[in-house]
């Protein structure tokens, strides 16, 4: 059943998400106006008209019961499949990887989407299935449908190769998982087969360029002019903004282009340079709450699919934002992670949007019956 939004609704709107969520945005568009001074497009002016659209986008779900989306779960996961699977046959391919298609005359990235997709059919599946309530806990032999739902889509993304979507994407379908009431027995089974996997796709799967991230991170030092050089620019910009910054426009690893991918992976770095230790905490204090808000959602939805759904918005926020600044500050490997709503892209900033929107229908339709 579908509700009109009135103004007297609105009232009930989650305001302090909204607030935080349009903070975040306009940030980021006057940080990558600082990170792309010099180049030839006007990137903050096409990230900002790409956030007009994921607006507009939010706009649309406020009048659209959440609870249909129990209803696309499945269409929509085998839509984003069938374009991970284009990609594979008919993507763009740049610097070796294949991760864009050509939609309507725009670059289109589906793994982004991929992350809602996967979200909204486990969200469905722990809502519709009753074997882990009826015995109260969910064993690992429950598990097997939801776990081959998660590594359908992150091969896939994998094969691109895009390890860091692929391992983000993980990490918010391992977050559901463990919160939809799995027994301390299996958990630590499945935290143990875990290792023994990723001892196996060290030595199987991982391609030479990635594994060469993990020695660097390891040892950045001895690949400081090659893989490690990344790295130990993004930190040296990190630490040069000292307390205050040096100015929004005055980041020298920035506008003299040692910094690598500054508009994308590395735009967390620019804002440190520029704003420095306190401007960071502002802007991880402005990521934290939002997770925050996304959880109190969670807490306080009406039912237990809108509940699983906020869980799952809150970990793509939360995952994005802790791989990347740890990427960025050299406490996790580079693994090409961007900045939730601050990095540059059409494709992650409307998929970040499209989250932020069911987020506060889900809110809102806590008031509604």
């Amino acid at each position: 059943m579908a509700y009109g939004v009135t103004e007297k609704k609105l009232d009930h709107l989650h305001w302090p998400l909204v607030l935080c969520t349009l903070i975040i945005c306009t940030l980021g568009v006057w940080n990558l106006a600082s990170a792309t001074k010099n180049a030839p497009v006007l990137m903050a002016l096409v990230q900002a008209r790409w956030m007009g659209v994921g607006l507009l986008a939010v706009a649309v779900l406020l009048f659209i019961d959440y609870r249909w989306l129990q209803t696309l779960a499945w269409p929509g996961y085998f839509a984003a499949l069938a374009l991970l699977a284009g990609v594979a046959f008919a993507g763009k391919k740049v610097l070796g990887a294949r991760r864009w298609l050509s939609l309507g005359g725009m670059q289109v990235q589906p793994s982004e989407f991929v992350k809602l997709a996967v979200i909204v059919v486990l969200a469905r599946w722990f809502t519709r299935d009753e074997t882990g309530a009826r015995k109260g806990h969910y064993g690992i032999f429950d598990l097997w449908r939801p776990f081959l739902l998660i590594l359908v889509p992150v091969a896939l993304v994998m094969k691109q190769p895009d390890l860091g979507t692929a391992l983000v994407t993980f990490a918010i379908a391992m977050t559901m998982v463990m919160f939809a009431k799995v027994k301390w027995r299996d958990l630590i089974i499945m935290f143990a087969g875990g290792g023994v996997a990723s001892v196996m796709a060290w030595k199987k799967v991982l391609k030479d360029y990635q594994k060469q991230r993990v020695l660097t991170f390891l040892d950045p030092g001895a690949y400081a002019h090659g893989a490690g050089y990344h790295s130990i620019q993004s930190q040296i910009a990190v630490g040069s903004g000292q307390w205050g910054g040096k100015g929004w426009g005055e980041g020298t690893q920035n506008q003299l282009a040692f910094l690598p991918e500054q508009h994308t992976d590395f735009i967390f770095s620019v804002w440190a340079e520029e704003h420095g230790f306190m401007g960071s905490v502002i802007l991880i204090g402005l990521y934290a709450f939002l997770v925050l808000a996304a959880l109190d959602v969670a807490a306080n939805a009406r039912d237990k699919f809108g509940s699983f759904l906020a869980l799952g918005i809150s970990a793509l926020f939360f995952w994005h934002a802790f791989i990347n600044m740890g990427m960025v500050t050299g406490v996790m490997p580079v693994v090409g992670v961007p900045l939730p709503l601050f990095s540059y892209g059409g494709s992650s900033v409307v998929a970040d949007m499209l989250g932020i929107g069911i987020l506060l229908n889900v809110s809102l339709r806590r008031f509604m019956f």
